[in-house]
């Protein structure tokens, strides 16, 4: 993984990276790379992974496997190593849906001993399934922001999920940059909030590409956090009107295909920008207010992965399920074996 969690990459100074199953030249994303990638060559079929802001969705697409971010608060986190306290989630990978919603039942629970913010009840989904692949769906398609910099094989296989599930293109998160710059900044100053001390005492036993990043977190003003949570209130107000209209929304779940190992930028609408910081351009806003998500790969058989987000509703977690068992019925989604481990 990347070191503590902080990264898209899973390019770790001190072990290597993780490799792509599908290619061992490219990334298998990150934070949750090696979990992405153990399912993604079949060898468990279940893995656990950490989502703080795309760290489960930005691997399982470029491994092309299924993943889920709960909503927050719906999983326990205890016994996993912090990151952004405001921001972490837990969730599963695995090969079909079916295999996702027993792991997630089986994870549910309250635990207000172990993680207080842990507080709802179980909503098992592994026995309704057929009947939850059966209820018509509101769905929307996100447009402006989660369209920018998308590279066109990503778009093209939004709009193949999209046709299936006959929804509405265009709809649009005006706040949704802000919201990405607010979790920008939200991991940046409790990150580095955390490892304060630690920083102190041992700084150059950290990965660079993380003790850079953690440092300049340690030194952002608390203003700007604050900020930055209030922000949150007003985006998650917006998001929620939106889900009046709609049962579930789709955007893209990385802005690109899995790219090679050490390559340090890209383009996204022809600028160079970093690949560290920016794959995850499209997860950032949803974590942000917590909505749960099923990362879905669109079968594109013989090709590098790609997926897609299935966002729905807080505590609506059934309504993604639901668009995915369709999907995958329908052959639109689907995790293949790697040529090599087929």
């Amino acid at each position: 993984m990347d070191e503590f969690a902080y990264g898209f990459v899973t390019e770790n100074a001190h072990d290597g990276p993780v490799r792509n199953p599908h290619d061992p030249t490219r990334i298998a994303g990150g934070s949750s790379g090696g979990s992405a990638a153990v399912v993604a060559a079949g060898l468990v079929p279940l893995t656990l992974g950490s989502d703080t802001n795309g760290s489960i969705r930005i691997p399982a697409s470029l491994c092309g496997v299924f993943g889920l971010k709960p909503t927050y608060g719906r999983l326990s986190r205890q016994g996993v190593f912090p990151f952004v306290e405001s921001l972490d989630h837990v969730g599963p990978f695995a090969r079909t849906v079916e295999e996702l919603a027993l792991a997630y039942d089986v994870l549910q629970g309250p635990d207000p001993e172990g993680d207080a913010i842990c507080v709802r009840q179980a909503e098992l989904l592994s026995n309704r399934l057929d009947a939850l692949a059966e209820q018509p769906l509101r769905v929307g398609v996100l447009g402006g922001w989660f369209r920018q910099g998308a590279f066109p094989e990503v778009l093209s296989a939004l709009d193949q999920v999209a046709k299936a599930l006959s929804a509405d293109t265009g709809v649009t998160l005006d706040g949704a940059q802000a919201a990405r710059a607010a979790a920008f900044c939200l991991t940046a100053f409790e990150g580095g909030e955390l490892h304060q001390d630690n920083l102190a005492a041992r700084a150059m036993d950290y990965d660079p590409a993380v003790r850079d990043r953690l440092l300049a977190g340690a030194l952002l003003p608390e203003g700007v956090a604050e900020a930055a949570r209030r922000y949150r209130t007003i985006f998650r107000d917006q998001v929620a009107e939106v889900f009046q209209r709609y049962d579930v929304l789709l955007a893209p779940a990385s802005v690109c295909p899995a790219p090679p190992i050490g390559q340090a930028t890209m383009e996204m609408d022809g600028v160079p920008v970093s690949v560290r910081k920016n794959l995850g351009a499209f997860t950032q806003p949803i974590s942000y207010i917590g909505l749960p998500v099923v990362a879905a790969p669109v079968n594109r058989t013989g090709q590098l992965p790609i997926g897609v987000q299935i966002i729905a509703p807080p505590w609506r977690e059934d309504l993604a399920f639901a668009a995915a068992l369709r999907l995958q019925r329908a052959g639109v989604v689907a995790a293949h074996p790697p040529k090599a481990f087929a």
